[in-house]
């Protein structure tokens, strides 16, 4: 398959085919982000993205799984997401999943009949990253949308009929006492917009960000892993969710944890609770075999 760059791709499409439709994100100014400061933003034409389904149908033969990539492939024109799904699900007869990451303010900018139009047509999932609830903080890491805004953002998703799956960062109010408002907001965020997934990753500080610089400066430090996981701890205790799968396994984790909500949230607690007070490194993933 032809790729533009690095590609990234959300933990649990892990098994899908990559369609590269866009190039590059269209915010990229999230301080603690590098995924795509080496591309600058552009669609892909649709002849070309056209020419790639058929070298994958050539290739795979038939597949059940897509995803759209790269940051912000929904925010193509809708007319032309809307023939790149017809033409997948024309190519691949056993496709039942179409997933794509959405950035909150190109959510905010589509009318809900263009969000009901791409459900109808077979997009399945949206990847929102939430990372924080905290109003300040969202703020300080340029996000480029308030709480209220990013409320909004996952509703319309959810409203449109697509399965809505977030991103929260812990660590990412640094070694402050701001790290518990984090913790707590970004429950409140997850109980408003009541995702059906929630993946918690662990912040990473990696060179070409801003954030890199500012810890350079000596102006942010990183949490250690048990401060972490009391993030964790804070946030989980504070959910409402209904129906919401939990995980904490991708690759930049402590501790992985996955559960149903609010069924498991207390063997969830439990086991974080017991792992604090083991206060023993040798129960978690080591620095070395982290990553994002």
């Amino acid at each position: 398959m032809r790729y533009e760059g690095n590609i990234f791709r959300p933990p649990s499409e892990a098994r899908s085919y990559i369609l590269q439709c866009t190039v590059g994100c269209t915010h990229n100014r999230c301080t603690f982000c590098a995924m795509y400061k080496d591309k600058k933003y552009h669609v892909r034409s649709l002849e070309e993205i056209k020419t790639d389904i058929r070298m994958a149908k050539q290739y795979y033969g038939d597949v059940e799984k897509v995803f759209l990539a790269d940051g912000d492939a929904i925010a193509m024109e809708t007319s032309d997401i809307l023939e790149i799904l017809h033409d997948l699900y024309a190519a691949f007869p056993s496709l039942k999943h179409v997933g794509v990451y959405a950035s909150p303010d190109v959510i905010l900018r589509k009318e809900m009949s263009e969000l009901t139009a791409m459900t109808a047509a077979g997009l399945t999932i949206a990847y929102l990253g939430v990372e924080t609830g905290h109003e300040p903080l969202l703020k300080d890491i340029r996000k480029g949308v308030t709480y209220d805004e990013m409320v909004e953002a996952g509703k319309r998703i959810r409203q449109a009929g697509m399965q809505l799956s977030v991103t929260v960062l812990l660590g990412l109010a640094g070694r402050t006492p701001e790290a518990v408002d984090h913790a707590r907001n970004t429950a409140k965020i997850l109980n408003d917009m009541n995702p059906d997934y929630i993946g918690a990753l662990t912040l990473m500080v990696v060179p070409r960000t801003e954030l890199f610089r500012r810890m350079e400066r000596g102006e942010f430090e990183l949490p250690g892993p048990f401060e972490i996981l009391d993030e964790m701890r804070i946030m989980i205790e504070n959910l409402e969710v209904v129906d919401s799968e939990f995980r904490s396994n991708h690759a930049s984790n402590y501790l992985p944890i996955k559960g149903r909500l609010p069924q498991d949230k207390q063997k969830m607690l439990d086991l974080i609770n017991d792992i604090i007070a083991k206060n023993d490194r040798s129960y978690l993933r080591p620095d070395y075999l982290r990553a994002l």
